[in-house]
């Protein structure tokens, strides 16, 4: 593990306020706060994409196995001190629990310059207004929510920006949630829908992975081939309406012949409320991340 040092911090990163953003995120230094597995998977997608160099990224985390590990993988300086890493940084991802973000807030309260830096939190209902109050008016903050496939390159990320972020931090942080899948920017009272449907979306999908795999089983299908079909079916499904842009009903309705299996198999769908069954699981998630979210406010 290398040992944090400010001298190797390149003074020419300070020259640039966070607010006139140059084209290359590697005229910046960013600290990834809580280097887990969404914090590790940004790490991957930034270096894979040459958006920045192994030298301007500092990571934390709480385990000396992970950082020799981020040490070892990605050629990062490595740390357990948020507050050092954060003092060498104009770009902050935090990547903690929500649970801890209170915590680690209150080490970096007393830094000067808040305002200078971008702050991008991962953490589920944690508002960009409850950062900005804890680390000074005028702070910039983005709240952002990638899900699970981020590990894979294949996030579906959403972004709301705070009171003092501004368009240039909004495509920058962009930028960086593209390298690791797909994201859209969407007010910040709609971060609870977003964690109810592609937040928690991947459960309901590997539930239906498995399901589709239980029945190729039971027809016969060993449960090895039966997942292989079922995860590229699922896979090639959801590319080929991303890929085209066709609505999925106009695609369904191509695969639905007259008297034929698909059409037989819908119907028996159809009876078991799989549709309403899936909406009402994005809404019951919504109403539980709002639940949560205030419970995240009050406890702050």
């Amino acid at each position: 593990m290398r040992p944090w040092s400010r001298q190797r911090h390149d003074p020419r990163l300070s020259a640039h306020p966070i607010g006139d953003l140059p084209t290359m995120l590697s005229n910046y230094r960013i600290a990834i706060i809580g280097t887990g597995n969404i914090g590790g998977a940004l790490l991957g997608g930034l270096l894979k994409a040459k958006l920045t160099k192994p030298d301007q990224i500092v990571a934390t985390c709480a385990s000396q196995e992970r950082l020799e590990y981020l040490s070892r993988e990605f050629a990062v300086e490595s740390g357990l001190d948020n507050r050092a890493a954060v003092e060498q940084a104009e770009i902050v991802l935090l990547c903690v629990k929500p649970k801890t973000v209170p915590t680690v807030l209150a080490e970096l309260n007393s830094i000067e310059n808040h305002s200078q830096r971008l702050y991008i939190s991962v953490a589920a209902g944690i508002t960009t207004g409850s950062i900005e109050e804890t680390l000074g008016s005028g702070t910039p903050v983005i709240r952002a929510m990638p899900n699970i496939p981020a590990l894979v390159d294949s996030a579906a990320t959403a972004i709301a920006l705070g009171r003092h972020a501004t368009e240039d931090h909004g495509r920058l942080a962009q930028q960086m949630f593209q390298a690791v899948g797909t994201v859209c920017r969407v007010a910040e009272g709609l971060m609870n829908a977003v964690t109810g449907l592609s937040g928690s979306g991947p459960a309901y999908i590997y539930m239906v992975i498995e399901a589709l795999t239980d029945g190729g089983v039971k027809m016969g299908l060993s449960r090895q081939v039966a997942l292989r079909l079922a995860t590229q079916t699922v896979l090639g499904s959801a590319l080929l309406v991303r890929e085209t842009g066709t609505h999925p009903a106009v695609l369904r309705d191509q695969v639905t012949t007259p008297g034929g299996t698909a059409i037989a198999a819908i119907h028996e769908l159809e009876i078991g409320g799989l549709r309403p069954m899936l909406i009402n699981a994005v809404v019951t998630a919504t109403q539980r991340s709002k639940e949560l979210s205030s419970m995240a406010q009050n406890d702050g």
